[in-house]
C-alpha cells in the first residue's frame, strides 16, 4: 500500500526541480510556488527550477536533433554540480517525454530510460535527499505527429509507477490525469489540446500537472485554472504575478550558474545578483501576505 507523505516535512526548505522543456517553462513550478505560499504562509519554501530544455536521462539523441545543430543534452553530464549548487532538501524529476527520442516503442530505448531513472536515484538517495519522480507529461499525436509515441510515454509512465511496490519509490502521477482530462474535453470537443505541438503545454496543461501534483502531496484543489484558485485569496493574483516574476529570473540564473551544455538558452543573471532580486520580490511577496 503507497503511503501518501506530508506535503513537505519541516526540515524541507529548497526543493529542486529537475526536467526537460516542460520545467523549463515552468508555469507549474510558479503554480505550485503560489499554491504552497498562499496555503502555508507560516512557512518559507524555495522552489529551484533547473529544467534545461532537450533534456534526457537516457542519453539518447536522435538524427538530426535541432536540425543537426547540437544532441540532446543529458542529465549526467550536469547533476552533480546542479546538486553542489542547489543543495537541496528534496528534488522532483519529471523525465520521459524527450527519452523515447519521439519514435516508436524500443526495447532498447526503453532500456536506456530505465538505467537513466535508476541512476537518477542512486544518485540522489546516495545523497540522503529525497525524490519525488513525477511521470512525464502527456503527449498529444493529433496534434505533435509521431505516430505510437503516445504508446512510448503510456509504458514509460506506467514503469515509472510500478517502481512505487518493489523498490519502494515516490512516484507523482501527472501523465494519466493529464490523459483522462484531455480525452475527457476532446470527447465534447475534439479541437480541445493543451499543446499545440503535442509536447509543451499551455496554462491549462501546467495546472492540470500542478493538481495532480497538489493530489500526490494529500492537498486537494478543485479550480479549473491556476488564476481561479488564487484569485480567492485576498491578494492571490498579486502573489501568483510575483512568484511568476521571481522565477522567471532565478531559472536562467540557477541554470547558468550550474552550468549545461545546450546552445540558446538565456544567459541569467549572476547568481548574487539574482539573489537580491528574488529577496525584493520575497519582500513583497510577505507584505502582501500581511
Amino acid at each position: 500500500m503507497m503511503h501518501q507523505p506530508e506535503p513537505f516535512p519541516k526540515q524541507v526548505h529548497r526543493i529542486l526541480f529537475l526536467g526537460n522543456s516542460i520545467t523549463y517553462d515552468g508555469k507549474y513550478i510558479v503554480d505550485l510556488e503560489t499554491y504552497f505560499t498562499l496555503h502555508y504562509p507560516g512557512r518559507h519554501f524555495e522552489f529551484i527550477n533547473e529544467g534545461l530544455p532537450s533534456e534526457t536521462v537516457s542519453g539518447l539523441s536522435e538524427p538530426g536533433h535541432a536540425d543537426g545543430k547540437f544532441p540532446r543534452p543529458d542529465l549526467h553530464e550536469r547533476l552533480s554540480r546542479v546538486l553542489a549548487l542547489t543543495k537541496p532538501d528534496l528534488v522532483f524529476a519529471c523525465y520521459g517525454m524527450n527519452d523515447g527520442i519521439y519514435m516508436p516503442f524500443d526495447d532498447r530505448r526503453f532500456a536506456k530510460f530505465r538505467e537513466g531513472m535508476l541512476w537518477l536515484h542512486k544518485e540522489l538517495a546516495a545523497t540522503g535527499v529525497r525524490i519525488i519522480h513525477l511521470t512525464p507529461a502527456v503527449f498529444d499525436e493529433q496534434h505533435g505527429g509521431h505516430a505510437g509515441y503516445a504508446e512510448v510515454m503510456d509504458r514509460y509512465s506506467g514503469w515509472l509507477l510500478q517502481q512505487r511496490d518493489p523498490l519502494g519509490w515516490s512516484v507523482g502521477d501527472i501523465y494519466f490525469p493529464m490523459k483522462k482530462y484531455l480525452l475527457d474535453r476532446r470527447a465534447a470537443d475534439p479541437s480541445f489540446a493543451y499543446a499545440k505541438d503535442g509536447v509543451h503545454p499551455d496554462s491549462l496543461g501546467h495546472w492540470i500537472m500542478a493538481k495532480a501534483v497538489l493530489s500526490y502531496l494529500g492537498e486537494r484543489e478543485d479550480a479549473e485554472s491556476a488564476g481561479a484558485a488564487f484569485e480567492k485569496y485576498p491578494r492571490g493574483l498579486s502573489v501568483f504575478r510575483l512568484v511568476g516574476e521571481k522565477q522567471q529570473i532565478m531559472k536562467d540564473a540557477w541554470l547558468t550558474t550550474a552550468g549545461h551544455k545546450r546552445p540558446g538558452m538565456n544567459v541569467g543573471l549572476p547568481l548574487e545578483e539574482a539573489r537580491k532580486k528574488e529577496a525584493g520580490i520575497d519582500m513583497e511577496i510577505r507584505r502582501e501576505l500581511h
